[in-house]
């Protein structure tokens, strides 16, 4: 199984920016835990702060991979050009979040990508990839068991 981890803008700067909402692990720590903790399936990473190439890297892998786990960051809530991409391909996307975001600023309520992902997994910090990466494992093999 491979699937590949999008992350978008600030998310670099996990372990550093706002340690309060985002916990005090950088990105490249967890994805390391991640991958001891499922050692039969390929992840690869990809993060960027902007749009296009955030885009690019869906439409890149969108065909290929057997799924998304996509962290748009503040696109989530502004970006239709995300959406289109999400719908344009193949790989099931799973929008994911570290921080609830419901519990957070009103702009922050409403997702622009939601409506093209298979589903949503916010506020369980860093844990959050690990749910997706299950949630992708289960669909997959209630795919193969049809």
């Amino acid at each position: 199984m491979r699937i590949q981890i999008i992350n978008g803008p600030n998310i670099n700067l996990l372990g550093k920016r706002e340690p309060s909402i985002y916990g005090a692990v950088s990105f490249d720590t967890y994805l390391n835990t991640l991958k001891n903790s499922y050692p039969d399936i390929s992840f690869s990473y990809y993060q960027s702060n902007i749009e296009g190439e955030l885009i690019n890297k869906i439409h890149e892998v969108g065909f290929d991979f057997d799924g998304i786990i996509l962290n748009a960051g503040a696109y989530t809530h502004t970006s239709i050009a995300l959406q289109d991409a999400i719908r344009a391909i193949t790989a099931p996307v799973i929008e994911v979040h570290i921080s609830n975001v419901h519990k957070r600023e009103e702009f922050r309520h409403k997702s622009m990508i939601s409506c093209a992902c298979i589903g949503v997994i916010c506020g369980f910090g860093l844990n959050s990839y690990r749910l997706g990466v299950e949630a992708l494992i289960d669909r997959t093999q209630q795919e193969q068991s049809k």
